[in-house]
């Protein structure tokens, strides 16, 4: 259900606005909805698995918080990041 720290290093490499970059919104986006992927995939086997689906509803609110401060901020890279995940507005 998590990510390994290959994955992450991957995310972080893709998404980072510079060297060193982890803490950017776009970064953080991205590794949240990796995991959100990844907890996706879980529940379709495990249905009843309700401890992780809040942990999942904790994921999705904590995506929405960023993406709504992205948004405010730069409404460009906001745009950028949506696209490029392919998540809806």
């Amino acid at each position: 259900m998590t990510i390994t720290a290959e994955r992450k290093t991957e995310v972080i490499a893709e998404y980072a606005q510079h060297e060193g970059d982890t803490g950017s919104p776009e970064v953080q986006v991205a590794i949240i909805t990796t995991r959100i992927i990844n907890l996706t995939e879980h529940f379709k086997t495990h249905k009843k698995d309700n401890h992780s689906r809040r942990g999942l509803l904790m994921l999705v609110n904590k995506r929405r918080s960023l993406l709504d401060y992205l948004k405010r901020i730069d409404n460009g890279r906001y745009t950028a990041l949506i696209t490029k995940l392919g998540l809806r507005k």
